[in-house]
Formats: structure tokens, C-alpha cells, sequence
């Protein structure tokens, strides 16, 4: 299943309602059209009064209940994450982080969603309560991503000390700088080199995490 922000561009159904009243409907809609304006225009350009005019709520309120353009990002990131995505566990390992690492790239990769998920991370750079934001957005990603790990050191895959997040963060760092840092193509080729020095390093004990012993 391919994992996105779940926002950028995506009208809700007609007449549909998300349970939780008027505020969880103003909440969504200011959210939404955050991440929107931020995915168009990026972090510089995102303005109060743009998420007002394209959500539909006025500023004061926007103002009263965020307080500003820091309080939008957060709230936005935090409604990004707000799912019940897991990783696919039917392979072995190595499948998982393949499939895993698949959809992550084709997240950034999507003409729709992409720009959303790279105004984020650029967003980043210039806020620092952006920066705790993304921090919790990918903790919170890796933490989940992580039960292929635990997965893996409970069928014997892996050494059984193998700190999972780490695996992860090994696993998705050469993929982003190729995204962010050298602006290159990230190839299937790449991910499965990706894949396979990560699972080489958890197996030679790089990864060795002291407290799981």
C-alpha cells in the first residue's frame, strides 16, 4: 500500500462529514489547505491569509486557535500522521524493506503528493518548530517501519540485539540524499543497494542496540 501525506490536493467526497463535529472539520480543512499552499508555493510563501482564502476559515480564527504560520505546520504535520498505516509483513525481510523503500520513493516521486512531502522537509530549514514537527512526522514513520525489524529478529532473520529504528534510518538515508541532497534519480537499483548494506550492517552487529540484550 502506498504511504502519502494524506492531504494534498484531496477534495473529501460530496456531502461527506469525518465524525468529530465542526471543529475537527475546520481543524482538517485549515490542515489541508496548509500543506496545500506549502506543496504550490513552498515554506516562504505561505501565508495566514492564502490558508484562510483556500480553507475557507476566516484568519481571526485561524489566528486565534494556531496563532500563526509555525502552529499551522505543526498542527499540519501532526493531521498528516493522523492514520492507521502499517508496513506490509508478508515477506521476509528483505522483501519488506524492498516494498517499504518502494513506497516511500514513489510517495516523493508522485506528481500530486511529492511536492507536499518536499515543501515539509524544506519547511524544516526554516522554522524551528517545524524542525520538532518533522522530527515526530519521521519518528513516528520509523517507528512503525520498525516491525519489520522486530519482525525479522523474531523469525531468527536478524541478531535478536538489532536496534530496529536504526535499521531503518540506515536504510532510507542514502534514498534521501539522493532526493534532497545530490537532487539525483533514485533507481529500483539503488534501493535494493540501499536495502541490502542496511540488512548487511544489522547482520554484522552494526546496529547492535546494548539495552536489548
Amino acid at each position: 500500500m502506498r504511504r502519502r501525506l494524506r492531504l494534498s490536493g484531496e477534495a473529501e467526497n460530496p456531502g461527506e462529514i469525518r465524525p468529530g463535529g465542526r471543529t475537527a472539520r475546520t481543524r482538517e480543512s485549515v490542515c489541508r489547505s496548509t500543506l496545500q499552499v506549502l506543496a504550490e508555493s513552498g515554506y516562504a510563501e505561505l501565508t495566514v491569509e492564502r490558508v484562510a482564502e483556500r480553507s475557507g476559515v476566516h484568519k481571526s480564527t485561524i489566528y486565534r486557535r494556531w496563532g500563526g504560520i509555525d502552529g499551522l505546520v505543526v498542527d499540519a504535520l501532526a493531521f498528516a500522521v493522523d492514520d492507521d498505516w502499517e508496513p506490509d509483513l508478508s515477506g521476509n525481510v528483505e522483501a519488506n524493506l524492498m516494498e517499504f523503500a518502494r513506497m516511500a520513493l514513489a510517495s516523493f516521486a508522485d506528481p500530486v503528493y511529492g511536492p507536499t512531502h518536499t515543501a515539509v522537509v524544506a519547511a524544516a530549514f526554516q522554522s524551528d518548530r517545524a524542525v520538532d514537527a518533522v522530527h515526530r512526522f519521521f519518528a513516528d514513520r520509523f517507528g512503525r517501519t520498525s516491525t519489520i525489524i522486530t519482525r525479522a529478529i523474531e523469525n531468527g532473520e536478524l541478531p535478536k540485539n538489532t536496534d530496529p529504528e536504526a535499521v531503518i534510518r540506515a536504510l532510507m538515508a542514502p534514498i534521501y540524499f539522493r532526493l534532497f541532497i545530490s537532487r539525483q534519480s533514485v533507481t529500483d537499483v539503488d534501493l535494493e543497494q540501499a536495502v541490502q548494506a542496511a540488512l548487511a550492517a544489522a547482520m554484522a552487529g552494526v546496529f547492535e542496540n546494548q539495552e536489548r540484550r
